[in-house]
């Protein structure tokens, strides 16, 4: 037998035995397709980031600008003071506030210049949604400024006169051309997508971890002493086992791919580059698996650890929640993990801003911790397999 056929014939036992449960069907397959439609449905296109807004004003003009707000497509919740706001800011229950501060109406009708605060994280999103606020709020308050104009120009007549004039007036006619020049910039991410890519990289590495204990297992029956006996070499048994956790990997990550692509319409960017992340995350996850699998005792000390790395490193790194919800110290922290070069490797290819160059640096930092992690796999299963 070839070291070929020998280390495939190991690794396929391995998927054998994965699926040998019925249980493993549903949460390889079905399970992460069911979250990602929840997600993408929740989170999809149509999907406002809640904005918070502080009202301590009550008059015609904040009601005004409120009613902008919604009519430009912002999910308004109102809030009843400032420090409640900031604390919703600051748990994310709120992507930003804006707060509207008493006499509000009274600065506009005395022409006296009143400030709006707009509480947000350092974060892109907050970032983009204050951009969006400062346009919104420039365009109700115009005329209000533009009646502070005409007073401070000699003409006659009362604030509410003034503001009216102003509206009625008629805009310049002026026209702006777009044309676009060279390539297409990238397009936003939709709920699809990002859920998409979250659910995978979770999954992948949570079902490789949980497949671990098979390792266990097989040191529990003696299969692994039997084999360690037979005259096959010591590399070739590794290499089988290692196959069989990345192959645990690959495939869950394929039947998610192919799953989101066929049912949501996720597009995974350049195939050369999506195919590269994909096989350098598996890389990881089986490197992982084989290490958690020589590491643990028991099967049950393998699942509860499985369990808590798969979603602990999942949380960290991005995977349960967009990495620019994170404040910067926590970006900078969630790279310590894989899954954050992942997701932002993907997030680039889904955008269509990067092709297989762009994602190149996440697939070196991919393959140093494939290649690691195999490694101490190999050397910590080598020290128990002869035990």
């Amino acid at each position: 037998m070839t070291i070929a056929r020998a280390a495939g014939a190991i690794a396929w036992a391995n998927l054998v035995r994965l699926f040998r449960d019925r249980t493993n069907v549903f949460f390889v397959v079905i399970f992460p397709i069911v979250l990602i439609m929840v997600l993408g449905l929740s989170f999809g296109s149509g999907f406002r980031p809640p904005l918070g807004v502080v009202n301590a004003d009550g008059g015609p003009r904040a009601a005004e600008l409120v009613r902008a707000l919604e009519a430009a497509g912002h999910r308004v919740v109102p809030v009843s003071g400032d420090a409640e706001a900031r604390d919703a800011v600051e748990r994310g229950r709120l992507a930003g506030a804006l707060i509207v501060p008493a006499g509000y109406d009274r600065a506009l009708r005395s022409y006296t210049p009143v400030t709006l605060a707009f509480v947000g994280r350092d974060e892109p999103a907050a970032h983009r949604l204050g951009v969006a606020l400062n346009a919104v709020v420039t365009r109700v308050t115009m005329p209000a400024r533009a009646a502070a104009y005409a007073r401070s120009a000699g003409l006659s007549g009362g604030f509410d006169e003034l503001v009216a004039r102003a509206e009625a007036a008629p805009a310049p006619g002026v026209t702006v051309a777009v044309s676009a020049a060279g390539a297409a910039g990238p397009s936003p991410l939709g709920g699809y997508d990002v859920a998409a890519t979250s659910q995978l990289l979770l999954f992948m590495f949570l079902t490789s971890l949980n497949a671990a204990s098979a390792v266990i297992e097989t040191r529990r029956l003696g299969i692994s002493r039997r084999m360690y006996a037979a005259p096959v070499p010591v590399g070739v048994i590794l290499l089988g086992e290692a196959a069989g956790r990345v192959g645990v990997a690959l495939l869950q990550g394929l039947v998610i791919m192919a799953g989101s692509a066929l049912l949501f319409g996720v597009r995974w960017g350049d195939p050369a580059g999506a195919a590269l992340l994909l096989v350098a995350f598996a890389l990881v996850s089986g490197g992982a698996a084989m290490l958690l699998g020589a590491a643990a005792r028991t099967e049950q000390q393998a699942s509860a650890l499985g369990l808590l790395l798969g979603l602990g490193l999942a949380a960290i790194g991005g995977a349960m929640a967009p990495l620019e919800f994170f404040p910067a110290p926590l970006r900078l922290l969630a790279h310590v993990t894989p899954h954050a070069w992942a997701l932002d490797g993907f997030a680039g290819l889904l955008r269509g801003d990067a092709g297989l160059t762009g994602v190149l640096p996440q697939l070196g930092v991919l393959t140093g911790y494939a290649a690691a992690l195999l490694a101490l796999g190999a050397w910590r299963l080598r020290a128990a397999l002869s035990r």
